[in-house]
């Protein structure tokens, strides 16, 4: 007689690491540092460009960060927003039909599971097993491609999108604060610079992607977007007293 508490369970001990469920809050965070390193910076410079004196950069800097934030967090929480209530209507619509026609959508259920290469009375019976446990949820998650991991979450980006830029501009105006006033667009240019390959870094290693490639791209067109800025200053320089 087989005891069965001898059999091993081939999945003891086994555990698979993803990072795809950081994907929403990283997006938000990401986006939120990097414009706040950016925009800040870039503006520091583009005014430092144009005076030399640091109070009027210390006040666009201080302007542009509280500014910037507060656009981030909202245009987050709109844009976000704005997905949720597409993806509600999508499942209100999709409730709707499986009241009106289950047969159909039963069908169409199990046509999405041959297409990703089911027998076709795998996928029958697939579908029907489905249907019977959760009927909506199938639909939601196979037929719209909503899951628990993409559901938009209005709330949590726009709190990750604007403490990051608060957190990346603090660090331009810091240096504006506390670097010396000869060269100080080339002083926030390297500092910039430095705190975009951080946080490219720090972004690659949360998501589990390459390093290499994440600050490359980073810093790549953060440094374009500072050197632009900075020659508006330089034409357009007006003395700021």
């Amino acid at each position: 007689m087989n005891d069965d508490s001898s059999i091993e369970d081939p999945l003891e001990g086994y555990l698979e690491t993803h990072y795809i469920h950081r994907s929403n809050w990283l997006r938000a965070a990401v986006l939120g540092a990097n414009d706040g390193i950016l925009s800040t910076a870039s503006i520091a410079i583009g005014v430092s460009a144009a005076s030399d004196l640091r109070d009027p950069i210390v006040l666009a800097t201080l302007a542009g960060l509280v500014a910037g934030a507060l656009s981030m967090a909202a245009g987050e929480y709109v844009s976000v927003s704005s997905q949720t209530d597409v993806e509600k209507a999508d499942i209100e619509r999709e409730r709707l039909e499986l009241e009106e026609m289950p047969e159909q959508e039963l069908q169409y259920l199990a046509s999405i599971y041959e297409q990703r290469g089911l027998k076709k009375e795998t996928a029958l019976q697939v579908a029907q097993e489905l249907t019977e446990h959760d009927a909506l949820g199938a639909h939601v998650r196979d037929e719209l491609g909503i899951n628990e991991i993409s559901q938009a979450k209005p709330i949590q980006a726009a709190f990750a999108s604007g403490s990051a830029f608060t957190l990346g501009g603090i660090l331009p105006l810091l240096v504006v604060l506390f670097a010396p006033m000869q060269g100080m667009e080339y002083t926030l240019y390297v500092f910039a610079s430095v705190f975009l390959i951080l946080l490219g870094a720090i972004s690659a290693k949360t998501g589990g992607s390459g390093v290499l490639k994440a600050v490359l791209r980073i810093t790549f067109w953060g440094t374009v977007a500072m050197g632009l800025t900075a020659l508006v200053g330089y034409f357009f320089g007006v003395s700021v007293a």
